[in-house]
């Protein structure tokens, strides 16, 4: 039921959405974020202050009675479903806010809630400051000429939005950085350097990605060789696919290594001729180009090759 209302008020949220508005919306994605990102930061006079926007709880502090009020469903509808509450461990718990938990239609709610901060932040400050506002789903960053701007302008006029939908900013993780300084956005970090603009995977999306890995080989020591690359193949393509759009080369050396360094522990801690599980690399940067021991020669030439591409 949710998923045939989704469908008959996607065309007006699309209407009513912010124009630089990226998350849970068709052919739109991260990339598409950190594009628009670029454009308006790269430039010699781009601006150069920027505030990092992060929302209390969104999805789950969402006003009810604004829903019902500002949403062009049918009432009752929409009402059993925000009431609905939900399941855990045989007992049921009320919901007294936020949209339906985990239901079909709550990122299209929660961008229906959003829309429209983008006009409240330029309104609030003066054309000719360079204003910008690019948003995700919750995250948000808004660009300005002048820190003080982005405090005494932006910032209260976030607050006036915010209020009336029941949602608050985080004081702790809404911060106001130059873009010398950088900032994190969506696992990127955007920052200038000597008057030039680089996007890198951030240090914390490099962190989890390489505790993601260790915790996948540390959970499979006693794995034959093909399955561990089947473990492994998703995630590191994956985590390739969606980083490799940007200046990536040095990071993409650095989890390479730390990688084969992880593989190498694991080899030598299953069998004692653990160097008969690698060869040398024959192409430059395939990751985890290894020797299967103990498979035919085909068959370790196909696996080998999988994880080179």
């Amino acid at each position: 039921m949710q998923a045939l209302y989704a469908m008959a008020l996607k065309p007006i949220a699309e209407t009513l959405a912010d124009p630089n508005s990226y998350g849970f919306r068709d052919a739109r994605s991260c990339h598409d974020a950190i594009g628009q990102i670029f454009i308006v930061l790269a430039k010699l006079y781009s601006a150069q202050w920027i505030l990092e926007g992060d929302i209390k709880s969104c999805f789950d502090e969402i006003s009810h009675e604004w829903l019902l009020e500002n949403i062009p469903l049918d009432k009752k509808i929409l009402n059993a479903w925000l009431k609905a509450g939900y399941l855990e461990k045989g007992k049921r718990f009320p919901t007294t806010e936020g949209t339906p938990q985990g239901g079909i239609i709550s990122p299209l709610l929660a961008n229906m809630t959003l829309d429209g901060l983008e006009k409240a932040i330029r309104d609030a400050i003066p054309s000719r400051s360079k204003v910008n506002v690019i948003r995700f789903a919750d995250d948000f960053v808004a660009t300005g000429s002048l820190k003080e701007l982005l405090e005494n302008k932006a910032r209260p006029a976030i607050k006036s939005f915010l209020d009336p939908r029941g949602l608050k900013l985080s004081d702790e993780k809404t911060l106001i950085t130059h873009i010398d300084d950088g900032f994190d956005f969506l696992g990127f970090n955007v920052r200038k350097y000597k008057g030039k603009l680089l996007i890198k995977p951030s240090k914390k999306a490099i962190k989890a990605f390489l505790d993601k890995i260790r915790e996948t080989i540390n959970s499979m020591r006693g794995a034959k060789p093909e399955a561990l690359i089947a473990k492994l193949n998703p995630i590191i393509r994956g985590w390739v696919n969606y980083h490799k759009h940007v200046v990536a080369k040095k990071t993409f050396g650095y989890v390479d290594w730390q990688i084969d360094h992880m593989l190498w522990r694991w080899a030598k801690r299953r069998h004692p001729k653990y160097k008969d599980y690698f060869k040398k690399r024959q192409r430059q940067h395939s990751i985890l180009a290894w020797k299967l021991m103990k498979l035919d020669r085909e068959t370790a030439f196909s696996f080998a090759n999988r994880i080179a591409a």
